[in-house]
């Protein structure tokens, strides 16, 4: 059957504690592989220019913009951010937004109890598409974070709760919490954050074989130390990359502390850190999310900005394209 179709199964959970077990006693995750999977050999220069894809483009909700996905095969973008409305973080409310390549509103979705939407993942489906996000909030008073990960079709004008009958949820790693995911579109593998012992981690999986029950992780490595408040992360073949940094203040005026990382899903070693600029002149300009388009046919690491004053927020993203 469907792995964890609907519900989480006993079977699974021992599956995956069992596959987490064998995994620590080689080597407590660190460059685990399991079948061989192909990969998209260059890395990104995270010292080249960025360009802009779209610039200050107003979501269906006001909020500051979490992450981001694209649906490189219809040509959209699915931006998901907290719902409008007081007690909404804490609560785990998220308002998702369909945008066009422009940044043109083209549909929405709410997420009620779902987390805080630090990073979500897109998988094509002819004219649609799946979204893959935490699910399962749980809060800590102020925020809230998924224990799960779900994927469910993109309906218009639809609410969903963490008990949808539309959610298929997922959980690979027993015990693992505040997860989240995203998608790499070059060898369509789920990369999935999760913490557990206390500390931040990252597995990679081969996407058919999640839905199908049959996933071990190809890779698993430790968030690397030294990074900012964290903001969003994406991955293209064997490279993971991740966002960290905080808006413009005082303490942090212009060109700003965001940093983008790039870490070798193989090994766990940091390969290049490098401050980027994008968007500099931007208003606020807090870094938010990170995705992979494939534009005619070629890869482009791009990351979210927010802006704007507090109740009328507006999303910029930019994108590098130069590959080492």
């Amino acid at each position: 059957m469907p792995y964890l179709s609907r519900m989480i199964t006993r079977r699974g959970l021992f599956t995956t504690a069992t596959g987490a077990a064998v995994a620590t006693a080689l080597g407590g995750f660190a460059g685990v592989r399991g079948a061989a999977a192909e990969t998209a050999a260059d890395r990104f220069d995270l010292a080249a220019p960025s360009t802009q894809l779209i610039w200050k483009k107003a979501l269906y909700d006001e909020t500051v913009l979490q992450s981001f996905g694209f649906d490189n095969t219809n040509g959209h973008i699915y931006v998901v951010q907290v719902k409008n409305g007081s007690g909404s973080a804490a609560a785990g409310n998220l308002c998702l937004t369909k945008l066009s390549l422009t940044g043109t509103v083209l549909g929405h979705m709410y997420l009620m109890g779902f987390g805080h939407g630090v990073q979500i993942g897109v998988e094509p489906s002819g004219t649609s598409a799946y979204l893959w996000t935490e699910t399962n909030a749980v809060s800590d008073g102020a925020n809230a974070w998924g224990n799960r990960l779900a994927r469910f079709k993109f309906v218009n004008g639809q609410t969903l709760t963490a008990s949808s009958s539309a959610l298929t949820k997922y959980a690979p790693i027993a015990g693992a919490t505040s997860t989240t995911c995203a998608i790499d579109p070059s060898t369509n593998r789920l990369i999935m954050r999760y913490w557990i012992g206390g500390k931040a981690r990252y597995a990679a999986y081969s996407l058919s074989a999640l839905k199908n029950g049959t996933a071990t992780p190809l890779f698993d490595i430790a968030q690397p130390p030294g990074l900012g408040v964290f903001q969003g992360y994406a991955a293209y073949g064997n490279y993971l990359y991740l966002l960290d940094g905080t808006a413009y203040s005082t303490s942090n005026p212009a060109p700003g502390n965001a940093h983008v990382t790039c870490v070798d899903l193989r090994t766990g070693s940091t390969v290049q850190r490098s401050l980027t600029q994008a968007g500099k002149s931007l208003d606020f300009r807090e870094p938010e999310g990170m995705a992979i388009q494939i534009a005619s046919g070629a890869p482009r690491l791009c990351l979210g900005l927010a802006s704007g004053v507090e109740g009328a927020r507006k999303a910029s993203i930019f994108y590098k394209t130069a590959l080492v």
